[in-house]
Formats: structure tokens, sequence, C-alpha cells
């Protein structure tokens, strides 16, 4: 199983989607078809897949929508196959289908570090973007650097908008992918360019500590107030992504993605970066790792008894 910060949202209740509490999470799968329906077609038993679940992933045993499955190669690292589920089919709706990226857009990408961070580099490098990426920390920019991150910035030292408006002066960024929201979408927002998109798919700052039960509040305090003509006048765009609800009403997407980044891995385009793995009894472990903010690459659950 894969691990996702949605996982951690709706562990911590600040999932509106989720499924209440008790609950079993786990957004995505790899592993062997044991059975399926009688309407399944071009799947056997036994058959190698990954599989998005939309929770009711964290199981030896999980069902989902044959929309949602792919076949992939027996000798695929499972960590590598599970992060083209959740994380890389956001990033890549997101960037390819939402945004459409374009060679030397210039593209800035917070917790760039991250699973979805690190499948949006990937995406907007093969692109042949220019990219700036923001982490926490030097031993994550050292990670971008080495991704191909032509410009990171460690937000804990300097900031970021202040970085990019001495590269850039007044030309901007093209688009912004922000998984933080609050303050840093604010920021963000002022750096586009004329025509320039920022992709909102997450809201990072709700976990901020010290703000505990406050914390939607702040958030929703500090992204204030966005007039729509201001957009129209300026023409920027903001663009919301949450992959759950493309699953639920829009299942199609979501193969159509897994599909596309199968090929892109395949002819050596995308690497999906494997971070820590843990064994099923220490989940607990493992969603303490993501929180920390120290991780890179995607965190896998292994299911072995």
């Amino acid at each position: 199983s894969g691990l996702n910060f949605a996982d951690v949202l709706a562990r911590n209740g600040l999932y509106k989607d989720a499924p209440p509490l008790p609950a079993v999470l786990g957004y995505e799968v790899v592993g062997r078809i044991e059975a399926f329906g009688e309407s399944v077609k071009d799947f056997e038993i036994g058959d190698r897949v990954l599989a998005f679940t939309r929770f009711g992933g964290y199981a030896q045993f999980a069902v989902t929508d044959q929309s949602a499955v792919v076949k992939i190669p027996d000798n695929m690292n499972a960590g590598v196959a599970a992060a083209l589920g959740t994380q890389y089919s956001t990033a890549y709706y997101g960037a390819y289908e939402l945004v459409n990226l374009f060679p030397e857009n210039h593209v800035l990408i917070h917790a760039a570090a991250g699973g979805v961070g690190t499948a949006l580099v990937q995406l907007a490098k093969a692109k042949g973007c220019v990219v700036y990426g923001t982490v926490g920390s030097d031993e994550k920019l050292e990670y971008l650097k080495n991704l191909g991150v032509d410009y990171p910035i460690n937000y804990n030292k300097e900031n970021f908008d202040e970085v990019i408006r001495k590269i850039r002066g007044n030309l901007g960024m093209d688009v912004v992918f922000d998984s933080i929201g609050g303050s840093v979408f604010n920021k963000s927002l002022k750096l586009l360019t004329h025509g320039g998109k920022i992709v909102c798919y997450g809201a990072a700052q709700r976990l901020d500590g010290k703000w505990g039960k406050l914390s939607t509040l702040k958030l929703v305090w500090d992204y204030g107030v966005i007039l729509p003509v201001l957009l129209l006048m300026t023409s920027k765009s903001i663009i919301g992504l949450n992959m759950l609800k493309i699953a639920d009403f829009k299942p199609e997407i979501i193969q159509r993605c897994l599909i596309n980044l199968l090929e892109l891995y395949n002819s050596k385009k995308i690497n999906p970066q494997t971070g820590a793995v843990f064994p099923f009894y220490e989940i607990e472990k493992a969603h303490e790792y993501l929180e920390s903010r120290k991780s890179t690459g995607k965190i896998i659950i292994e299911w072995k008894f």
C-alpha cells in the first residue's frame, strides 16, 4: 500500500470526504487479482496490478472499480508502481491535462521533495520547463538538485517570493503548484505572470500545530478573499484539484493517467522515487514520518506476514 498525505488528514479528522473513523485508509495498492465481478473484462486471476482504491487500501485484500486498475509488469518495483498511483496521477492530471505545460514555462512547485512534488518536478522537466522548488531543509535542497530542479529554495532560510522576484523581476511564474495553502497560496498568486495559473491540490497548513483546532479557521483567513473580476483583469487562473472527486465522478480519467504514466516510465521520461518502507504493523510510525516533513519520495506500507 502507498501512504499519502490524504491519509494523514483523514486520520486527523481534517478530510471531509474520508470515511468516518474507525475506517480503513489507504489510497492505492499494488498486488495480484484474487477475484473479479462478472462485468470485468481484460483482467485475469493472478494479474499483477496497480489500483486506486479511494481508501480501503491498508489491507491484505482491497476492492475497487475496474476503471481504477492497470496491469503492471511482474518485474516492476512495488514502490515505484505505488508512486505512480495517487501521487503521480495527481501530478500528471494537474501538469499535463489541467495546465498543459509548455517548454520554457517557469514553474514553481511547493513541497517539491514530497511524493506529488517529486512527480511534478519530473513531469515539468520532461516538458522542458524551468523549475523552482521549495522545501524546508538543506538535506531536501540536495534532493531537489539531484532531481534537476533549477532553483531549489529552503523556505526556512529564505522567503521564496523574494528569491523568485530577484531571479525573475516582474516576469513572474507561468504556473504554480500549491499543496500548502493559506499564506503560501497568497504569496504564490502574487507571483503569477499574466496568463499564469495556480493549481491548488492540498492544504498542508491545516496541520500547523501552533493553531490546534483553530487551524482550519487560520487557513481560511490566510487564503483571504479572491475577487473573480481581478482574475479577469489580470488574466490569471486558480484551479482546484481533488483526485478523490475525479475518481468518484470521472474514473476513466484515473485509468487514462495511469496508462500514460506507465508509458512515460517505460520510456524513461520519469523515474518515481521510492522513500521509506514500513511493515504494516508500523503504520503509526509511517504516518509520523510523513507528518515530520522529513520524508522524500513515496512511502510504502508492506503487507507481509
